[in-house]
């Protein structure tokens, strides 16, 4: 007779989370979404790791998040891929947290309001539905070789969702209104989230 283990729950409902954290449960809830949208809304008690600081520095935070972690972001995308990096390094029991932080913020959890910016999800909407447009009236009135801008940004939205990664999110998050206020050293950003064993 074979053994069977019981599979590792990957996703975590927003009503869930709050209760775990309403009760005081030991979690760890990483936000791994820019500065500036942690800035306009987070979780109370979250810690931010921006995902491209995560992807270089998988190895320093793992060494702290040998207890529950939960990733959060705006609606999952960017948690799965922190998800997948981490599990990369040996942390395999992290959880996503459904639907990211306006989820939790709907199911009534505690979450910390400061200025309000757009999230990278829309900004991201924005650009890639204006370089359509702006492709596709280039080409009737400048050149129709123009249309093809339009075909590039929908290749790259197709291949976007086909890797679950955005190239177009990334740049964006480098820009200067994705920024907080201060912008902390990995080590500090690291530093802050305690060892569960400490």
């Amino acid at each position: 007779m074979s053994s069977t283990t019981a599979p590792v729950v990957t996703d975590i409902d927003a009503h869930t989370l709050n209760v775990m954290m309403t009760a005081g449960e030991a979690v760890k809830v990483i936000d791994v979404r820019s500065p500036a949208e942690f800035e306009t809304m987070h979780i109370r008690g979250s810690y931010n790791v921006p995902l491209p600081m995560l992807s270089e520095h998988a190895g320093e935070l793992a060494e702290r998040l040998d207890g529950g972690v939960v990733l959060v972001c705006q609606s999952g995308v960017r948690a799965d891929q922190a998800r997948t990096r981490l599990d990369g390094v040996g942390v395999e029991h992290a959880q996503v947290l459904d639907g990211g932080v306006p989820a939790f913020a709907a199911a009534g959890g505690d979450v910390v309001r400061g200025v309000q910016r757009w999230d990278l999800e829309r900004q991201v909407r924005l650009v890639a539905g204006s370089l359509v447009v702006v492709g596709l009236l280039a080409g009737k009135f400048l050149s129709p070789k123009l249309r093809l801008l339009s075909g590039a940004i929908g290749t790259g939205l197709t291949v976007s969702a086909a890797t679950n990664t955005c190239a177009m999110g990334q740049a964006l998050s480098k820009m200067p209104w994705n920024q907080g206020a201060t912008c902390p050293a990995p080590r500090a950003v690291i530093g802050q989230i305690p060892r569960s064993n400490s």
